[in-house]
């Protein structure tokens, strides 16, 4: 009986780090903007904005523990916490549009406490069990990934330029919006991506009812986090900027001009924002490769090999985007 209630006891707190992982992130990102606003971008400044990568970060952690295999609620709650960054810049915006007088920490707050009861006071997930593997389902996630390579591929390479300034992005991207600002490509990639969410966390959904290797919690953690980027990032260019403000999504737009992405208290949000969705959108990629060699007889030692490198690549990339979102230059 005594082990019992020791597991129910570990179960009952299982679902907490995850969501004081979210909850302590927007304040992480607070303390990041007061250090900056009074010692500049010093150590101490660094040290904050580490911490709110690592917060999201070690939802991931948590979502491969043993322990989270006693409810598959937590671990999918995990997930969601990995996501905090996509999910708490959706948050901000909703609250600008809405003009809500109420700070947005505390809707979020207030959320993440309320996913929290939830998944302690609700029922088990289940046990966990092979997911279904809807052949068809991924073979279609497959192929509107194809589609939506070169869009994507065009995407990173635009923003990388930005190392090179705000005139040398805008040069390529103006020659790029020939094609995907057109009338018929840009609701076709608009459905394209939105199909994408969907199936994406219909296999997530499945997926995390199991217990997970590192390369596969990685996939579905980055399907989860990408579906979040998704959403927000077309409320905020769609809705928010074209629809309600009817401003340009251009270089000044995505790097919060005049302030900067580091110096603007709600503005330093966006950093773990792009940086997170450009590494996981290559993750993801690389993650789906892996999987398909696998599935094709390739050796296991030299698919692991590439794959360690592309998510080195991605890592690489991330870094070089962000560092000219925020104002280096080549």
């Amino acid at each position: 009986m005594s082990t019992e209630v020791s597991a129910d006891g570990r179960r009952g707190l299982a679902p907490w780090p995850p969501v004081a992982a979210a909850l302590l992130y927007p304040w992480a990102l607070r303390a990041f903007h007061g250090a900056a606003a009074t010692e500049g971008l010093t150590l101490v400044a660094g040290a904050w904005l580490a911490v709110a990568f690592a917060l999201p970060l070690s939802c991931l952690a948590l979502a491969l523990s043993r322990a989270g295999q006693r409810s598959v609620a937590t671990r999918r709650l995990a997930f969601a916490g990995l996501a905090a960054p996509p999910l708490f810049v959706l948050t901000g915006v909703l609250a600008g549009l809405l003009h809500s007088p109420v700070k947005d920490v505390w809707p979020w707050s207030v959320l993440w406490i309320g996913l929290g009861l939830a998944t302690a006071l609700g029922k088990s997930a289940g046990t966990e069990h092979e997911p279904r593997s809807w052949p068809r389902l991924r073979v279609a996630h497959g192929v509107a990934a194809v589609l939506i390579l070169l869009f994507v591929a065009f995407h990173l390479f635009n923003h990388l330029t930005g190392l090179l300034g705000p005139d040398a992005h805008a040069r390529l991207m103006k020659l790029g919006r020939v094609v995907y600002r057109s009338p018929f490509v840009e609701p076709v990639l608009m459905i394209l991506f939105l199909l994408q969410v969907l199936g994406g966390l219909a296999m997530a959904w499945r997926w995390s009812a199991r217990p997970l290797d590192v390369a596969r919690a990685i996939q579905v953690g980055s399907g989860a986090y990408l579906a979040a980027f998704i959403l927000t990032h077309m409320n905020s260019a769609f809705v928010s900027a074209r629809m309600v403000h009817h401003i340009q999504t251009d270089w000044a737009w995505a790097t919060g001009a005049p302030d900067g992405l580091l110096r603007d208290a709600w503005n330093i949000r966006l950093v773990p924002h792009y940086a997170l969705g450009a590494f996981f959108v290559v993750a993801h990629l690389v993650c789906g490769l892996r999987q398909v060699l696998l599935a094709h007889g390739v050796r296991r030692e030299l698919v692991n090999g590439l794959w360690g490198a592309g998510l080195a690549g991605a890592a690489a990339l991330s870094a070089a985007i962000t560092a000219g979102l925020c104002g280096l230059r080549l």
